[in-house]
């Protein structure tokens, strides 16, 4: 698996002018200042309900948070049994085409100590491990299999507005839950759950950390321009047949773009980045790295793919939380 992007050297050089839309910050106030309309068989506030795994040091709960409109957005929380005292939190969101399978499949922040929620993406869940969540505004026809063209007519129609605004709403939830400390809530990802996560980190102030995988959705143009693999060829493919979309379709990505969130974000990070990645290419992850505006670290693996680090990155992780988490809870206000 030869290198497929700029060297390492030049990637720690590179540091492009991303366009920003002059409305960006006003469109996401706009977005997360919506009152939401719960219909029928939503809640209209988070719900925990236990559920029983056999699982007998960690307590499993179904989440169930209103997310974008007010509808219903599901999720694990697990905590390690015992002591119920509020404690650090780390909410994960998911790779593309992933859903939040089984509880027992996401054990290791909650052996570790924390409280971890697991967020499933929705209309996702096809690729590996079943979701749960529906996504029901698809945008008009035309798109392309898959979820980067859905609704990208318009940054007010674009699906991940409304993922992004389900991850935003998961964090809020979780700051009311009174075995979590919310001045110590780190949200995390890879791929796809990266770019969630850095969104997440510009959007929401007084997180505790960050840690963004081998991160999409950065520089989302150049992605559609040199990745080899999915998701970003969905975007070069559907430019292929809409020659005449390509100004307006660009224009609605900015507004999503991973890297200008980063910019926004003050909470300390660890990213990691992998050289070899055909599917998020190292330059558009160290395009985020290198925009993100908070105290930052990088791992860089220089002969792998899109696996990343994979277990000796979340071993880096373990110990890179522990050192953020410890210390006495921060008083709830």
């Amino acid at each position: 698996m030869p290198l497929t992007d700029l060297s390492l050297a030049d990637c720690r050089a590179y540091r492009p002018d991303l366009p920003e839309p002059p409305d960006f910050d006003a469109f996401w106030a706009r977005t997360l200042g919506e009152s939401p309309t719960a219909g029928a068989n939503t809640p209209d506030k988070p719900v925990f309900t236990p559920v029983d795994t056999g699982l007998t040091q960690i307590r499993t709960y179904e989440a169930t948070v209103p997310g974008f409109a007010g509808l219903a957005v599901h999720g694990w929380l697990q905590l390690p049994a015992g002591s119920e005292e509020p404690r650090g939190c780390v909410v994960e969101f998911l790779g593309y085409g992933r859903g939040r399978g089984l509880p027992h499949e996401h054990l290791r922040w909650a052996c570790a100590g924390y409280a971890h929620l697991v967020m499933d993406t929705r209309g996702q869940g096809w690729s590996a491990a079943a979701g749960a969540t529906p996504d029901t505004d698809a945008g008009a026809a035309g798109t392309v299999p898959g979820f980067l063209t859905r609704g990208i007519e318009s940054p007010e129609t674009y699906y991940y507005r409304r993922v992004f605004t389900d991850a935003v709403r998961c964090v809020e939830a979780l700051r009311e839950h009174p075995e979590i400390d919310p001045g110590r809530i780190v949200v995390a990802g890879v791929s796809q759950g990266g770019g969630i996560a850095l969104a997440v980190a510009g959007l929401v102030p007084g997180l505790a950390g960050v840690l963004p995988d081998v991160p999409f959705l950065c520089n989302i143009p150049r992605g559609a321009e040199i990745a080899h693999r999915p998701p970003y060829t969905e975007i070069a493919e559907y430019l292929r047949l809409h020659h005449d979309r390509t100004e307006a379709a660009f224009s609605t990505l900015s507004y999503f773009d991973a890297a200008l969130f980063a910019a926004r974000a003050t909470a300390p990070a660890l990213f990691s980045v992998a050289m070899m990645d055909e599917i998020c290419p190292p330059s558009t992850c160290f395009t985020a790295y290198h925009h993100y505006a908070g105290p930052k670290d990088v791992r860089v693996y220089a002969f792998n793919g899109h696996e990343g680090g994979a277990a000796h990155q979340q071993r880096e992780q373990l110990a890179w939380a522990g050192a953020l988490f410890d210390g006495p809870p921060l008083p709830r206000t």
